[in-house]
C-alpha cells in the first residue's frame, strides 16, 4: 500500500522504534503527535532508550518500552518479552544504528517502514520493507515528519508550517522550576554549556563574558547540564570567570524538572545538546553554538535563525566546498572550531533576540 493510500486506511496499532538520543527523541514527539491527532483511534507504543524514556515518561497516549542498551546481548531478549502478544499494524524505524536495525527484527509487524536508501546506513535498509520518500537537506525532525506522511499525515508539507508538542510537564515540576527562578528579574537566562563532547563545548571564559552582559541586560542567569564530572568542572570554571553571580544548577536536575526550568525561562543559550532541543519543544526561544555540525540539519528547529555558527566557514576551510556541494549533515573536526564563535556575535544575536522575541 502506497503511502498516498494509507489516509483511507485503518490504522489500530502503530510502533515506534527511536533509541535515542534526546534531542532526536524531542523532534520524533512532534511527529509521533501528528500522526496521533491524525489516526486517534491508533495505539502507539515507543521502543526507546532508558534515559530517553525518563523525559517521555507518560507522554499522552503512548506507551513507552524501554531496550535498556546496558543489558549488552540480553537487552534483545528482554524486548521480545515486553513485546509478546503484540503485533503492529506498521512499524516505524526511525533509527539506522546498528543496534536500532538488530531490534527491528523483534518487533511483529505487517509493515516496516525505514528510511530512504540515501540514509540508510548501518544495513539500515536490509532490515526494511518500505523506505519513505527521500528528501533535499532535510533537518533531523523534517527527516521524522516523512514518516508521518508515509502514513498519509498532512505534516510540516510546506515551509510556512510548523510543529507541535505536548510534552509530559506536571504542575509538581512546573512548580519546582518556578521555585528556583529569582524574583528579582522577570527575564531568564539559562545557559547549558555541555555538550556530549567537550570539544564542541563553548570556552568557559566566553561563557562567563555573556553572563556577565546578560545580567547587564537584566537577565538572571542560571547553569544547567547534567551531574558528571565534565560538566561540573564546566560550570565551576564559567563560574569563577563571571563577576555576575550565577545560579548553578548542574547536577541538580531530573530531566523533567530541567524541562519544566527551560519552559520557563526567557531564553536558552548551549551548544549542539540535548537541552537545547527540549527547549524548543516547550517554546523557549535558544541560541545555538554550532561549530562541529551543520545547525540546517540538527539546530533547534524553531529557531535556527538565532543559531551563531562556525561550521560553514570551518567546513570551507577544511574542505574548499560549501555545505551544498559535500553530503549532507557532514560533521568537521577539531578541538579549536568553537573558539571562532566570538563573544560579540552571541551579544549581538542575543540582542537581537531580546528584539525580535519582545523580551
Amino acid at each position: 500500500m502506497s503511502g498516498q493510500n494509507m489516509a483511507a486506511a485503518t490504522l489500530n496499532s502503530i510502533c515506534i522504534l527511536r533509541l535515542s538520543a534526546i534531542g532526536d527523541v524531542c523532534h520524533a514527539v512532534a511527529a509521533v503527535q501528528a500522526i496521533q491527532r491524525y489516526y486517534p483511534q491508533a495505539k502507539i507504543s515507543w521502543i526507546i532508550g532508558k534515559v530517553e524514556a525518563m523525559l517521555l515518561k507518560d507522554l499522552p497516549g503512548v506507551e513507552l518500552i524501554v531496550f535498556d542498551k546496558k543489558l549488552g546481548l540480553s537487552a534483545y531478549s528482554d524486548l521480545s518479552r515486553k513485546l509478546k502478544g503484540k503485533h503492529f499494524d506498521v512499524l516505524l524505524h526511525m533509527q539506522v544504528a546498528l543496534r536500532a536495525n538488530i531490534a527491528s527484527l523483534f518487533i511483529p509487524a505487517r509493515r516496516k517502514i525505514g528510511f530512504d536508501w540515501s540514509r540508510a546506513k548501518e544495513l539500515h535498509a536490509l532490515f526494511m520493507r518500505e523506505r519513505i520518500a527521500p528528501q533535499q537537506q532535510p533537518h533531523v525532525l523534517d527527516g521524522f515528519a516523512g514518516f508521518a506522511r508515509h502514513l498519509g499525515v498532512p505534516f510540516l508539507q510546506n515551509p510556512q508550517d510548523k510543529p507541535q508538542w505536548q510534552m509530559p510537564i506536571t504542575d509538581e515540576h512546573r512548580d519546582w522550576a518556578k521555585a528556583q527562578l529569582s524574583s528579582a528579574t522577570a527575564r531568564h537566562l539559562v545557559i547549558c554549556p555541555a555538550a556530549s563532547k567537550a570539544e564542541r563545548n563553548w570556552l568557559p571564559v566566553r561563557y562567563a563574558a555573556i553572563a556577565d552582559y546578560a545580567a547587564t541586560q537584566g537577565f538572571t542567569v542560571y547553569l544547567c547540564g547534567g551531574p558528571t564530572a565534565m560538566e561540573q568542572q564546566l560550570a565551576s570554571d564559567i563560574k569563577a570567570q563571571a563577576q555576575t553571580d550565577i545560579i548553578d544548577l548542574v547536577g541538580k536536575t531530573n530531566l523533567k524538572q530541567l524541562l519544566a526550568l527551560l519552559e520557563q525561562a526567557s531564553v536558552v543559550l548551549a551548544p549542539d545538546t540535548g537541552p537545547a532541543h527540549m527547549a524548543v519543544t516547550v517554546g523557549t526561544p535558544v541560541i545555538g553554538l554550532y561549530g562541529h555540525s551543520n545547525p540546517g540539519r540538527t539546530g533547534p528547529y524553531l529557531y535556527r535563525h538565532y543559531v551563531v555558527d562556525a561550521y560553514h566557514a570551518e567546513l570551507k576551510a577544511q574542505t574548499g566546498k560549501t555545505a551544498a556541494d559535500l553530503p549532507w549533515g557532514i560533521r568537521v573536526k577539531g578541538g579549536h572550531i568553537m573558539e571562532k564563535i566570538s563573544v560579540d556575535a552571541v551579544k549581538k544575536m542575543l540582542d537581537k533576540l531580546i528584539r525580535q522575541e519582545g523580551l
